[in-house]
């Protein structure tokens, strides 16, 4: 059997951790910049977890990834 391939925008988007969750980038820090205060901007460039919800739909991208 051949290999399944993991999707390349999805690859670049998203890194698991240890225990197998999922991270992710922070939207709405790309442009329009002005108009958000320093804490807001701050927060934006942090890392978080994609949601529980979720994590099926991008495991399903990444099939090699935990």
């Amino acid at each position: 059997m051949p290999k399944m391939k993991s999707n390349s925008g999805a690859k670049k988007r998203f890194k698991f951790t240890g225990s197998g969750k999922i991270k992710r980038k922070k939207a709405y820090k790309r442009h329009i910049l002005t108009k958000k205060d320093a804490k807001r901007k701050n927060h934006l460039g942090k890392t978080t977890l994609v949601h529980k919800a979720d994590e099926s739909s991008v495991k399903d991208l990444l099939p090699y990834g935990n």
